[in-house]
């Protein structure tokens, strides 16, 4: 039997783009219909961002399995071109075997292949079909295929999206323009009346302005409301269909049963201004919505497609996709830099701002390292790659931002649940309100126009783009901040954080020790520094790097070391020269039998000035202690006095001496500071506020307290984009800024404030509006004006939130 780690490693996860969906009610029945099909083991689907996120046994489900589900829903998959050279065809029957082995691939919808050209075109369903399988295809009949890259591949779909998306957006307004132009004259007609003008239109007349708009333009409502009806399921645009077809009916049997008398009378006005508004409120939300998803087009646009590198001697340029770690890569001034990686030569200023929110360009010299899809500035860099590709920091964040954005809030989960019945019980409801006009008053025309108006201000978009329009928004703006938050639920654990952790070393303080001070209490400073370095040279911890500094600054000879241990929160120790040489904290003097009496008033002292002391003993026999300091970062202070501001406690936790800690925590302003603390225990700090009913957020560097940020409410792993940090943190932050920490809590605070504002506005808007509408209170005209408002209200609404910036007040402003 499978293990659930092995199930899980058999699963495909795969992002799709529909098309066809007009309201949240089609995004849950999408869900289901997925869900249902074999081989799925999880199926999202998001309205706001027409995407579906699923996972599927690949032994069970392919694409193109679920392509055909999709479209016997009623909706869509977009298909994607593609044109390659194809190379060894001599005459007209080689083409045709090409074109047919070609179509015969499952998820090829067309293939025409050009002997003259020597090339192939394929339309393709997007995601269904990697160019390489059809290179295998084309190599199976006997020719060859050369294709492009995948990382130019990436770039083409993703401008042909983008051109996809601008023509529809073209096409939309286009015929909101004629739609609104045939409105015109019937809506200056009902001004008239009112005004108590006397300007009428012939009924003829009204028809012939009313048709093409119920017909033409009102066609893509009564199209998407068959196949709805047809699945068994109701959308907005039913809602819209019946409203809009019982005015225009009514109208045509008003004109055959009156003839002349009916000018003045008919409702063609009702329908045709309905179905302007609809689409001009569908014209507006499709923009809004592009809005919401700038950040993510933004980092897509940093992929690069080529690098410059160094092979046998030459540069040569090739695509991104062929690189390899250890390459050494050239970038020219004002160049991208297509990889991550560390400088081997040369100097320049980076520009990071859209990798990790650093408005200001980074000094970047030999043994730094830069990440892809930065702007290199003035100098010549030559870099070595670290990471390509997939493992690249920037396909890290926008594989994060992406999952992030595709998350469903429990909330949203009612609201599929209630857009599922919202559509038959509004039907209803219009039902009742036509029979209850027509038995109580006995009146037809107010019954209906009554009926019709509550179809058309009922509106299901509001109510399913409240969530997701916001998260996208604000998890965009957090991004583009350098501020990544992993999903949903973190996002929402995150916006009620009362308690924040810090850890000391490297977050509130730079994360660069060095040696201030040493006392020898056996041999001199100068043997002292060089033992103790020498036993550190098998050591990572911070500490451990500033007496390696020190012993090189001081042109120090180091000792081989052997039979090296570590002890962790305690200190390290190796022979060196035949001698057991320990280096740590007092404690673990202790344990390894060594006496520290003589070196305790000038620690004592050391640590009451916020510098550490650091032991160092010789079997049995204290050598000296060394003071080492590690400067706060110039942010601490602001970072602890604005998370004070917001209402958030802050403690600082630290493996130094009590002293140390107590000193750093005064400094800073946090509210307790607790030293020698050891990393295991760190976590269980955090398990007993939680007890307290805190919510908790520990901030360290991802690695080294990984069991207390597992243990928090939210883990926050700072100034690094590792891939452990970012697989296991809640929310990462880009930069080494511990001010980051209180932004990262602002713009969950504003983005689920803003959901909850959307979804009471939604709700709002319909539990006010039907029942008005019921009343008779409201005009078709009216209802619809305010139906098409609802949803873009609740787009632009979210859209505030790409003012967000991680300044102080920010949240304030949106």
């Amino acid at each position: 039997m499978a293990t659930p780690e092995a199930a899980a490693a058999m699963t495909i996860k795969s992002t799709l783009s529909i098309g066809g969906m007009s309201c949240s009610g089609c995004a849950a029945r999408l869900e289901k219909v997925l869900l249902a099909e074999p081989g799925v083991r999880a199926a999202t689907v998001n309205f706001a961002l027409e995407r579906a996120d699923v996972e599927i046994d690949p032994g069970q489900s392919n694409i193109v399995n679920l392509a055909d589900a999709i479209d016997r829903a009623g909706f869509s998959l977009p298909q994607v071109h593609h044109s390659f050279g194809i190379e060894g065809m001599t005459c007209s029957a080689c083409s045709a075997r090409v074109e047919k082995v070609l179509a015969a691939v499952p998820g090829v919808t067309r293939a025409t292949v050009n002997l003259a050209l020597e090339r192939g075109d394929v339309e393709i369903i997007e995601g269904a079909v990697e160019l390489q399988t059809l290179v295998e295809v084309v190599a199976g009949a006997g020719y060859t295929a050369r294709v492009t890259s995948a990382a130019v591949q990436r770039a083409e779909e993703d401008a042909e999206r983008e051109v996809l998306q601008r023509a529809d957006l073209s096409r939309q307004f286009r015929s909101l323009l004629i739609s609104a132009a045939l409105t015109a004259p019937l809506v200056a007609q009902m001004v008239a009346h009112f005004s108590g003008w006397s300007f009428h239109l012939m009924p003829w007349q009204e028809l012939a302005l009313a048709g093409p708009v119920q017909v033409f333009f009102g066609y893509r409502f009564y199209r998407s409301a068959a196949i709805a009806l047809r699945h068994g399921a109701g959308n907005m645009d039913v809602l819209v269909a019946m409203g809009t077809t019982a005015a225009f009916v009514f109208s045509l049997w008003l004109m055959y049963s009156l003839g002349s008398g009916a000018m003045g009378n008919l409702y063609f006005e009702a329908s045709a201004v309905i179905i302007t508004l609809v689409m001009m409120g569908k014209y507006l939300e499709a923009r809004a919505k592009r809005g919401t998803t700038a950040a993510i087009r933004e980092l897509m646009q940093l992929r690069p497609q080529v690098a410059r590198v160094e092979r046998g001697g030459e540069e040569i340029e090739i695509p991104i996709d062929e690189t390899r770690n250890g390459d050494v890569v050239i970038i020219r001034p004002g160049e991208q830099v297509p990889v991550d990686g560390e400088v081997v030569d040369g100097a320049s200023e980076v520009d990071e701002a859209l990798i990790t929110g650093e408005s200001m360009p980074v000094i970047k010299a030999v043994g730094s390292a830069v990440t892809g899809g930065a702007i290199n500035g003035t100098g010549l860099l030559r870099v070595r790659a670290t990471a390509v590709g997939e493992d690249s920091t920037l396909s890290k964040i926008i594989d994060l931002v992406e999952n992030a954005q595709a998350g469903k809030a429990p909330i949203q989960r009612l609201v599929d649940q209630i857009s599922e019945i919202f559509v038959p019980v509004v039907v209803v409801i219009a039902v009742g309100t036509f029979s209850a006009w027509y038995f109580f008053a006995g009146d037809f025309e107010l019954a209906l126009i009554a009926a019709v108006s509550v179809l058309v201000i009922a509106c299901p978009c509001a109510l399913g783009l409240a969530t997701p329009t916001a998260l996208v928004s604000g998890t965009g703006a957090a991004a583009k901040a350098g501020i990544l938050i992993k999903d949903i639920e973190s996002l929402e654990r995150a916006h009620r954080i009362d308690v924040v952790i810090f850890d000391k070393t490297g977050t509130l303080t730079e994360g660069t020790p060095k040696v201030m001070h040493s006392l020898a209490i056996h041999g001199s400073d100068h043997d002292l520094l060089r033992l103790a370095a020498s036993v550190q040279t098998g050591s990572e911890h911070p500490l451990g790097r500033a007496f390696l500094q020190k012993a090189e600054h001081e042109a120090l000879p180091l000792g081989a070391i052997d039979e090296f241990r570590s002890v962790t929160g305690r200190g390290v120790s190796a022979l060196v020269s035949g001698q057991r040489i320990a280096v740590g904290n007092r404690a673990f003097m202790e344990e390894m039998g060594v006496a520290t009496e003589r070196g305790v008033a000038t620690a004592s002292a050391w640590e009451r000035e916020a510098m550490t002391a650091v032991w160092v003993g010789c079997d049995a026999e204290l050598l000296g202690v060394v003071a080492i300091a590690d400067a706060l970062r110039p942010e601490a202070i602001d970072a602890v006095r604005r998370l004070r501001k917001m209402g958030v406690r802050s403690l600082l936790l630290s493996g130094d001496a009590p002293a140390v800690a107590e000193r750093i925590g005064a400094e800073v302003g946090v509210d307790q500071a607790v030293g020698a603390v050891r990393p295991e225990d760190k976590a269980s700090h955090v398990e007993r506020l939680r007890a307290e009913g805190k919510v908790i957020a520990m901030v360290g560097d991802g690695i080294n307290d990984a069991p207390a940020l597992a243990a928090a409410d939210v883990g926050i792993a700072m100034g690094t984009g590792t891939d452990v940090a970012m697989e296991t943190a809640d929310i990462t932050l880009m930069r080494s800024n511990p001010d980051l920490v209180g932004a990262a809590i602002s713009v969950s605070r504003a983005t689920w404030r803003k959901i909850w504002t959307n979804l009471g506005w939604a709700f709002g808007y319909n539990i006010i509006g039907i029942p008005v509408a019921a009343l008779g209170l409201l005009t078709p005209a009216v209802a619809g004006a305010a139906m098409a408002l609802s949803s873009v209200s609740v787009v632009s609404n979210s859209l505030l939130l790409r003012r967000w910036k991680p300044t102080k007040n920010s949240e304030k402003k949106v």
